[in-house]
């Protein structure tokens, strides 16, 4: 669980609802049905018309890292390195065949594959780097969606604001019927900026920043599989790779 999201969403709230109420205003002032529709319903809804179907299912998948971010640590990943490297100095690269099985990861299933089957150093760091380009533009494209909600946001707002005014121009000669109208623009106005800049947009500049993590983890991975092609000493390996801990 990331802690410092959910620490975010409590102090944006709390800005908001304290800030209201620190200008004398009522926290229910800031709650409005009508408004929360045209601005959350509009700005899916623009976000999806754009997004292709791929990108869009991907993005609803990633979308957990924003409380569950994904689990790796360097220099758990560099012992495990430094252990493969040990057991090709001792058996050799078919030695590594036994772990193939048990690997969960995709991508180290396939490096070590590599390795194992004899391919050369140069063709395995190829097709492993072009494996981490390819799956870091389909992640960050992934957070584009959440990044073109954030652009959409405000002005979907200053659509609900429009929708609220043209019905206070509808029933200018009730006075009554006037509150709720003009509450579903100023509201609506507030819903957009607020989705864009507490939500959207942290949201998809936190996956990105989660996208690069896992590229940088995959290239310490490229680094230490080819170390071990290379038949590096385990030390030497260990030392090359200690510069991901930083």
């Amino acid at each position: 669980m990331d802690g410092l999201t959910i620490l975010g969403v409590i102090i944006a709230f709390a800005a908001l609802i304290g800030g209201n109420y620190l200008e004398g205003g009522a926290w229910h002032l800031l709650i409005n049905y009508p408004a929360a529709l045209i601005v959350f319903g509009g700005t899916i809804g623009a976000a999806v018309i754009q997004t292709p179907k791929n990108i869009l299912l991907r993005a609803i998948h990633i979308f957990k890292w924003v409380l569950s971010p994904p689990k790796f640590q360097q220099k758990k990943t560099i012992k495990q390195i430094v252990g493969w490297s040990n057991i090709a100095r001792k058996r050799g690269l078919l030695g590594l065949d036994n772990l193939i099985g048990s690997e969960k990861d995709p991508f180290i299933k396939k490096g070590l594959q590599m390795l194992v089957d004899g391919v050369p150093p140069e063709k395995i760091r190829g097709i492993l780097e072009q494996d981490i380009e390819l799956l870091r533009q389909h992640d960050t494209s992934a957070a584009g969606f959440f990044e073109s909600m954030g652009g959409y946001a405000p002005t979907v707002g200053i659509i609900g604001a429009v929708i609220g005014l043209i019905h206070v121009m509808g029933h200018i000669g009730n006075p009554e019927e006037l509150g709720p109208a003009l509450a579903i623009a100023f509201v609506a106005t507030l819903y957009g900026v607020a989705l864009a800049n507490l939500f959207c947009l942290p949201i998809a500049n936190k996956l990105r920043a989660h996208v690069d993590r896992i590229a940088v983890w995959q290239k310490l991975l490229v680094d230490g599989m080819i170390a071990i092609a290379d038949g590096e000493n385990p030390k030497n390996i260990e030392a090359k790779l200690s510069g991901y801990l930083l």
